[in-house]
């Protein structure tokens, strides 16, 4: 009889993965399964499906090496449709005394394995994951001290008592520097000549794993939306350090500057692309976050760029999985402004007359990737102004980047982009007009719209959109001290401006597919 019938997710790719210790391979087995739901339940990139199924087999081969019982699903090899029917399957193939899994990073699959070790009576063990800097369970303290006192939980706290938990970037009790951000000198725009000096990533190309499975993922999602040709990101552990090793030389000396910025056929610029190998655990954050201090300390980036950096891993990401596994399952149907709009068709093939969002979508739609500005700011700022409905854009971000896993994607676009859950854990909407691009990016050049105009046939949607947004809720807005100076402009304007703005949203919406 087995022990345990340990389960390793296809984001759980590490052998630190705390199901996987005192492992004996005398009477424990292992189980990965490649299962179609986890592929269509929202329709899935090309490149997300071939990234994690690439990344898996060969983890796979990390844990045959070790000589570890293994049972590994591939496919193009079962017809199993989804995890739980592998998983009964196994149960009733190995009779274990236990199941055991990692934390996963996905509710709805820890509500199913929760069901399916009821069903089979068997004693599950779900071991907190210590990929992560800070536990489920001290990120639910924290809440619970900050929240109860406050009333509303903010990332710039939290990532305060990170870093002194840490020692990151600090001296003693005191913050390196004397301040615990410099987002003032992380928001530049280029100059008019563009960036300058932008050094390509490294190319990961297919090795046969890879190849293989490519051709799977032709065969049997030839309709998803999403281009595979592509295709170069790391999968495997070697790679991904390859891949760090060169932000930390070429690009955290400029990331934190530019951070912001946008410019036009530049998708990468000094950007990390370090998350899908995160997310998948082919990187600890830790060496990620010791590498990124190391280098400010031997005088290679500034604190700026370090700290920038830095506060992305050990804040930000740190704080929105906190926040995932304390507000499911009600994020995922919140929606503060109770928008229902459909996404617009060129969603899914990025062809829009709106320079900006053909830019950021048709990219994605290339790559699998954008980065967070342009998801935040310009696919994220559309869909508030534009009342798109959180679960389908939320659905659409799970489908479309390589290293979205639920638990990062959600509280990202529902919280942050969307404000769907109401500001739980931001003081105010990201709403923004056309201008806000216009000064980070060049995208406004030789696009159709202009940025100025808030109505006519040339004003820009996101300017339009943006000053009906703030008439709409113009005292929801007034009452919050973020947000108080933004419609003092709309408490100026007489009924026929008033009018003619909401009456050009109005047109814009109607005919959003065409814009």
């Amino acid at each position: 009889m087995t022990r345990h019938l340990i389960v390793i997710l296809g984001d759980q790719l590490t052998l630190d993965n705390p199901a996987l210790q005192d492992f004996d391979p005398a009477q424990d087995h292992v189980l990965m399964a490649e299962v179609m739901q986890e592929s269509t339940h929202v329709w899935s990139h090309p490149q997300r499906i071939t990234l994690f199924l690439s990344a898996m087999r060969h983890f796979a081969d990390s844990l045959r090496a070790q000589g570890w019982p293994l049972t590994y699903y591939a496919l193009e090899t079962h017809e199993y449709p989804d995890l739980a029917s592998v998983w009964q399957a196994e149960i009733t193939q190995h009779q274990p005394q236990r199941l055991r899994l990692c934390e996963p990073g996905d509710w709805r699959v820890l509500q199913a394995a929760i069901a399916v070790a009821a069903q089979a009576k068997l004693p599950l063990d779900i071991l907190p994951d210590s990929h992560f800097i800070c536990s489920t369970a001290q990120f639910q303290r924290w809440a619970s001290q900050y929240g109860g006192k406050q009333g509303s939980l903010r990332m710039e706290f939290f990532y305060r008592s990170m870093r002194k938990q840490t020692g990151s970037l600090m001296q003693g009790e005191v913050p390196e520097g004397g301040a615990w951000n410099y987002d003032h000198d992380n928001r530049q725009s280029f100059a008019k000549n563009g960036p300058q000096g932008v050094i390509a990533p490294p190319v990961f190309s297919p090795d046969a794993i890879t190849s293989t499975v490519m051709t799977v993922v032709k065969q049997r999602f030839s309709q998803h939306a999403g281009e595979l040709a592509s295709f170069q990101w790391p999968v495997t552990r070697s790679q991904a350090l390859v891949l760090l090793d060169h932000f930390i030389q070429h690009k955290l000396p400029l990331f934190g500057p530019y951070q912001d910025a946008m410019w036009q056929d530049q998708p990468t610029l000094w950007h990390s692309l370090l998350a899908s190998a995160l997310n998948l655990k082919l990187l600890d954050p830790r060496e990620v976050i010791v590498a990124a201090e190391q280098a400010y300390r031997q005088g290679h980036a500034s604190l700026a760029s370090a700290e920038g950096f830095i506060r992305q891993i050990l804040g930000w990401r740190e704080f929105v999985r906190g926040m995932y596994w304390l507000d499911m399952p009600k994020l995922k149907t919140a929606n503060f402004f109770q928008h229902q709009r459909d996404l617009p068709a060129w969603f899914w093939h990025g062809q829009t007359q709106m320079q900006c969002l053909s830019q950021s979508i048709g990219q994605t739609l290339r790559t699998g990737y954008a980065h967070h500005i342009q998801r935040l700011m310009v696919i994220g700022l559309f869909s508030t102004l534009a009342e798109l409905s959180p679960q389908q854009v939320a659905d659409w971000f799970l489908a479309v980047y390589v290293d979205a896993v639920e638990w990062v994607e959600l509280p990202n676009v529902a919280g942050m982009a969307l404000f769907a859950n109401g500001g739980r854990f931001t003081s105010k909407p990201y709403v923004a007009s056309g201008a806000y691009i216009q000064r980070m990016s060049n995208y406004c050049q030789g696009c159709r719209y202009d940025p100025k105009l808030k109505t006519g046939s040339r004003a820009c949607p996101f300017t339009t959109l943006y000053w009906a947004f703030l008439i709409k809720h113009e005292a929801f807005l007034a009452g919050n001290p973020r947000t108080t100076l933004m419609v003092k402009h709309v408490a100026k304007m007489d009924a026929e401006a008033r009018d003619a703005i909401m009456q050009q949203a109005r047109q814009q919406l109607q005919q959003i597919d065409a814009l």
